[in-house]
């Protein structure tokens, strides 16, 4: 519950509808008190039009902004990426090989990149069906820490700056993060993408344990932990989108 003085103001709503060509589309409502206009944005990560408002925003206001807006919203619902869903059968990237998605066996055992029989790659999946989806998962996110500790541990011996910490995530708008405590934090969804663009992204968050900026010195010092870094970020840049096709995770698409 919002005041307004001397009087009390609903909490707004978690998302917004619009009608549009005899479709109900949701918008979500997202309040900030640091914004000085509305925005409107389709997010690839999430698969969901946000509606971005000023505090003193009244929530008609931005229930006509988005009305107006159908169109435009429908419009970029309708090209994002279709979701890849972690399931059997599904086609999934491993340091950007593609593997399908196996069940193959219901008794409990562990998950695991293996050949099936065409010799094909596949994420061989054992346990209950119904826990594939987090079982694959859970596989992604430990085979990208166990990458990304490795590339940080290197580069960090030709630094000679130690991380404090390494966390693996599902962030929404970087691929990797470094704290002014040296603590590293990465998305997991770098496993998905071939090995040098996991091993520039570690590369890069460690040079942020030297340069907490992104000078001059900062990039000099990325280049010498790793030599394809150009090469990592056209592929980030031509690439990085489709990552979030998988599971749940963006750019976005803009409007004002």
């Amino acid at each position: 519950m919002r005041f307004a003085l001397f009087s009390r103001v609903p909490d707004d709503p978690p998302h917004l509808k619009v009608q549009h060509e005899g479709a109900t589309l949701k918008v979500a409502l997202k309040r900030r008190p640091t914004a000085t206009r509305i925005t409107l944005r389709v997010s690839n990560a999430s698969g969901e039009a946000v509606l971005t408002i000023p505090d003193r925003t009244p929530v008609d206001t931005a229930q006509r902004f988005a009305d107006s807006h159908g169109g435009w919203i429908a419009t970029r619902l309708a090209k994002l990426p279709a979701r890849v869903r972690f399931e059997a059968g599904a086609v999934v990237p491993l340091r950007g090989v593609p593997h399908r998605i196996v069940h193959w066996s219901s008794i409990r055992g562990i998950t695991q990149a293996t050949k099936g029989s065409d010799g094909a790659p596949i994420l061989a999946v054992a346990g209950d069906p119904q826990h594939v989806a987090r079982r694959v998962q859970d596989f992604l996110e430990a085979e990208a820490k166990r990458d990304l500790s490795e590339s940080v541990k290197r580069h960090t011996g030709t630094l000679g700056i130690p991380a404090k910490r390494i966390t693996v995530r599902d962030t929404k708008s970087r691929w990797g993060s470094c704290s002014s405590t040296g603590a590293l934090n990465f998305s997991w969804r770098l496993i998905l993408a071939p090995p040098f663009v996991l091993d520039y992204l570690a590369a890069h968050e460690v040079a942020h344990l030297s340069e907490m900026n992104h000078s001059a010195r900062f990039w000099k010092l990325t280049r010498k932990l790793c030599p394809r870094t150009e090469e990592a970020e056209r592929w980030l840049k031509n690439h990085g989108t489709a990552l979030h096709r998988f599971g749940s995770s963006g750019p976005v698409a803009d409007a004002s």
